[in-house]
């Protein structure tokens, strides 16, 4: 079993590849359903936020994985699969972990230390596991990625002051105007993004409205940040009437288009924060637009300062993928020391029975003898089972599994896929 990972995101695409690869539910449920499609992969996991899309998968064959899921990505944008390989990050077994853990830190964020992204990899976990695309393989990565999260969280002060994409387009308004309290604000969509910054908004005195296709939605979000709302069908009026506006919805089309804006005898700051865009190319003067690879070119600029935090998370991720993989070896070596016990237990109870039909013990001894015997047996086994424990957590660790495996299972139906092909050669060459 492996791991692979093909990620695009902020680092390797700009905003107009990645709006290529934005997804609906629907679309995600289709997405994952075929990437299982095939032989090779058992599970998926997609990641699609606005500054990544991210396909996780646990397969038997991480080339064929490769060249289905680039496959699939050709699909799905209209580019070359030669084009999406040399773009993507593509990575694989302790690569593609190291890459889920960082992403889970945060350190892999446009901003790093940002809170939203363990939220946004928790959802698309649940959204997989629900659907029944993630089962035990991704759900130990992802748990221990979380794992991982929290010790960087707590060993590091990265997240001491938690930021986020939208906290740092607040700071850029700050920035540019003098008297922040002095505005009218308009927050279009309700998801976390939305959130963050109307209570940002909010809490720096600007007077804020919330706007949603679903009024209930808009309503709730309103009370639970101290804003107001506005009704979306006035989208057309609000374009010209607001100094600023932070949209983030989920449409797969420009909800504000150059035809609905008229001149104005004040300034705009538009935000937008969606994937796919929100809002058109603007030409007109007096409106700053920022969209989310603009703020990246801020965030950049400021990077120095959580540095030093960086390269200690990055120590901790370091050592939890070790863990992680020494974790995964320990699994595979306990179910075969039960079976060892098991099958020694079994022997002792034949042979106790065994010696009681053939008169050497009583009958009426057939308990005390059956645990002496397991006794001697467990005194026995307790040298070389610690030594497998052991040696669970060293690179002879897949011969000791395989050879294990095949003298302990008749079927043969556990034995890794790597070991089957020379158990098969030397049956074929029995016959």
């Amino acid at each position: 079993m492996h791991y692979l990972t093909v990620s695009l995101s902020h680092k390797n695409s700009d905003i107009t590849l990645r709006e290529k690869f934005t997804y609906t539910d629907d679309e995600k449920k289709a997405c994952l359903a075929r990437l299982v499609d095939t032989p090779v992969v058992s599970e998926a996991m997609l990641l699609a936020t606005c500054n990544r899309m991210e396909i996780y998968v646990a397969c038997s064959d991480v080339e064929e994985a490769r060249k289905y899921i680039l496959n699939y990505l050709t699909h799905k944008s209209g580019l070359s699969a030669e084009f999406i390989e040399k773009t993507a990050e593509i990575l694989d077994d302790s690569s593609a972990i190291h890459h889920l853990f960082a992403v889970a830190s945060s350190i892999d964020s446009m901003v790093v230390g940002e809170t939203q992204i363990a939220g946004q990899l928790k959802d698309a976990y649940k959204f997989a596991l629900n659907a029944g695309f993630a089962d035990k393989k991704l759900s130990r990565a992802v748990n221990y990625a979380f794992k991982c999260a929290a010790k960087v969280r707590n060993f590091t002060d990265i997240s001491s002051k938690p930021v986020s994409v939208a906290s740092v387009a607040i700071g850029q308004i700050k920035a540019k105007v003098d008297n922040l309290s002095s505005k009218k604000a308009l927050v279009i969509g309700v998801g976390e993004m939305s959130e963050i910054c109307a209570k940002h908004l909010v809490s720096d005195g600007v007077d804020t409205y919330i706007t949603n296709r679903t009024h209930q939605k808009a309503d709730t979000l309103a009370k639970e940040c101290g804003a107001k709302v506005y009704e979306f069908g006035n989208l057309h009026k609000a374009v010209n009437e607001f100094d600023i506006i932070f949209t983030a919805t989920s449409a797969q089309y420009p909800i504000i288009t150059e035809e609905l804006i008229e001149d104005v005898d004040f300034e705009r700051f538009w935000f937008d924060l969606a994937i796919p865009r929100d809002i058109e190319t603007v030409k007109k003067k007096g409106i700053h637009l920022f969209v989310v690879d603009d703020i990246k070119d801020i965030i950049d600029q400021n990077k120095a300062e959580r540095e030093k935090y960086v390269r200690k998370a990055h120590g901790i991720v370091g050592r939890s993928v070790v863990e992680f993989f020494e974790w995964l070896d320990a699994l595979n070596v306990e179910p075969m020391i039960k079976e060892i016990y098991l099958k020694a237990k079994e022997a002792a109870e034949e042979e106790t029975k065994r010696a009681i039909k053939k008169g050497f013990l009583p009958k009426e001894y057939e308990s005390q003898a059956n645990k002496m015997a397991n006794q001697a047996l467990k005194r026995f086994l307790h040298d070389m089972t610690k030594k497998m424990r052991e040696a669970s957590h060293e690179a002879k660790n897949d011969t000791l599994t395989g050879a294990m495996q095949y003298i302990l299972n008749e079927s043969q139906d556990n034995i890794p896929d790597k070991y089957k092909h020379y158990i098969q050669k030397d049956e074929n060459e029995k016959k």
